[in-house]
């Protein structure tokens, strides 16, 4: 293979964000004439019922023409974001072994550390008291 067959698979410079079970990877990489542009991949790790896994993979391609405006929308889209939701991740309430802790307002509790409202969850343990022997 000749060296310009090389330098369209070569990475020119890399950075990996990674995040739970999605890893990011940012690619700069070479046109045949020589030219750059980016490729931002994401990678979501899948568990098999056997317990293996697998990757499914997503890629974009990014060009130098497209930088500005997609460097403005992308901007645009984030802020809007935050400015609605805030930066808080309220998304593992969607995964499957989500369990949502119990939060208690201080109002909701006694001075002697009971809470004063009646829970529908059953108890996760249960206080039995032991005479001295």
């Amino acid at each position: 293979m000749s060296d310009h067959g090389m330098m369209e698979k070569e990475e020119i410079y890399s950075k990996v964000l990674r995040a739970g079970r999605r890893t990011y990877f940012f690619d700069v990489r070479a046109t045949k004439a020589g030219d750059y542009y980016l490729t931002v991949t994401e990678s979501k790790k899948f568990t098999n019922d056997d317990g293996s896994f697998h990757y499914k993979k997503h890629k974009i391609y990014i060009y130098k023409e497209d930088f500005s405006e997609f460097n403005e929308i992308l901007k645009e889209m984030t802020d809007y974001i935050i400015s609605e939701k805030g930066d808080e991740v309220i998304s593992e309430r969607h995964q499957k072994d989500f369990k949502k802790e119990e939060q208690f307002e201080s109002d909701d509790i006694t001075e002697g550390g009971e809470s004063t409202e009646k829970s529908s969850a059953p108890d996760k343990f249960t206080d039995i008291s032991f005479e001295d022997i």
